[in-house]
């Protein structure tokens, strides 16, 4: 089982031979990876470097952002705020998250999939850097959706009108190297597949990500900065009726640390994601929130009986 290296200029050119294989993987194992996007490697590596430093802030200038203090889920994840396996130990990653921000009156606001974003004081660098790339990869994003619903036999346009209130979250996520007191139950991330439509992931090149194989066993992916991992997420895989495969996969951890960004490309919240035809509703909103619920510690206490 391979995961293929694709062209995004071809992908945006419906190149025939790039169609295909991008086919083949969104049916197959459920992740690619694609180079030649408008996000260059200097930016890729600036921005990663940029949430190294705020992950390497003392943990008091943090914790005023700390999702299980605001009860958001935007801001930080401190190590043990998110659990994505129930048979598994809470992640001993950390992380940040920032989405979408709606205008001022917008009867979507209250929503907590569109929560306001929640930023380090005074560090306006590190907002304007990540809001900058979030539009950016989020463009990058929309692309690729295009290119996926014509290699999987719909409208190119199929997938536009959903994202114009995206649920799209651009997250930064810190791996230590694997602590000496990591038992088979510990992980930098556990087994998982992603929740919604599409992820974008920039790495820093450092190993770590394996993805399941169908028959059992796992494959490494890497990717230097300038290189993204693309995979589907559970939405993608109902929307479809299947034609998207969502895939397990999972952060060990190793030797060294580990810096990713991963932008997960949801739809606006009203959108019905159930497999075209159908009949049924699910919304996107719905589906999503009921997940992090069941993943962000903090909640999961406050949804206990």
């Amino acid at each position: 089982m391979m995961i293929p290296r694709l062209d995004a200029q071809k992908i945006r050119e419906a190149d025939p031979f790039t169609l295909a294989a991008l086919a083949e993987a969104a049916r197959g194992v459920g992740f690619a990876t694609i180079y030649n996007t408008a996000l260059t490697p200097d930016r890729v590596k600036d921005v990663i470097e940029t949430y190294r430093a705020f992950f390497r802030l003392p943990e008091s200038e943090k914790r005023a952002i700390d999702m299980a203090q605001t009860g958001a889920n935007r801001g930080w994840g401190a190590p043990g705020s998110e659990q994505v396996d129930p048979d598994a130990n809470p992640d001993y990653k950390q992380f940040f998250d920032s989405g979408f921000e709606l205008s001022v009156g917008d009867p979507l606001a209250d929503l907590p999939v569109y929560a306001p974003n929640q930023w380090p004081e005074g560090n306006t660098v590190f907002r304007k850097k990540i809001q900058d790339y979030y539009g950016d990869a989020s463009a990058v994003a929309m692309d690729l959706l295009r290119g996926i619903a014509q290699a999987i036999d719909m409208p190119r346009d199929y997938f536009d009108a959903a994202f114009d209130k995206p649920m799209a979250l651009l997250r930064g996520n810190y791996y230590p190297e694997r602590p000496p007191w990591a038992t088979s139950r510990d992980f930098g991330i556990a087994t998982h597949t992603d929740y919604g439509c599409l992820t974008l992931l920039a790495t820093d090149g450092s190993p770590g990500l394996e993805v399941r194989k169908r028959g059992g066993g796992w494959i490494a992916v890497d990717a230097p900065p300038g290189d993204f991992v693309i995979n589907f997420g559970e939405m993608m895989e109902f929307w479809t009726q299947g034609s998207v495969k969502a895939t397990p996969h999972r952060v060990v951890g190793g030797l060294h640390e580990r810096v990713s960004v991963p932008l997960f490309f949801n739809p606006a919240h009203d959108t019905n994601v159930a497999p075209p035809a159908s009949g049924d509703t699910v919304l996107a909103g719905a589906h999503l929130a009921a997940r992090f619920e069941q993943t962000y510690v903090h909640l999961q206490k406050k949804s206990a009986p």
